[in-house]
């Protein structure tokens, strides 16, 4: 899945990975994607509930090519 932005957030801990994708997501037009590269196991309830508490479509997961889960997100607004 190709994403205009990625976020290498490997090795942050909760809530370290929905912040730094609040603080970037302004970086991709209205539409784009951002990728969230995140080992820390909470990412994957983290970002969706991100999503849902902002108005943003949270697209899904994949893994990165060393494995690391991967979480896109569709900027909405």
């Amino acid at each position: 899945m190709d994403a205009d932005l990625e976020l290498d957030c490997r090795g942050m801990l909760c809530p370290m990975p929905v912040i730094e994708l609040g603080r970037r997501l302004a970086e991709v037009p209205i539409g784009g994607t951002v990728a969230v590269l995140a080992t820390d196991v909470a990412a994957r309830a983290d970002v969706p509930a991100w999503c849902r508490m902002r108005g943003q479509e949270y697209v899904g997961e994949d893994t990165a090519d060393d494995g690391t889960p991967r979480y896109v997100v569709r900027r909405t607004s």
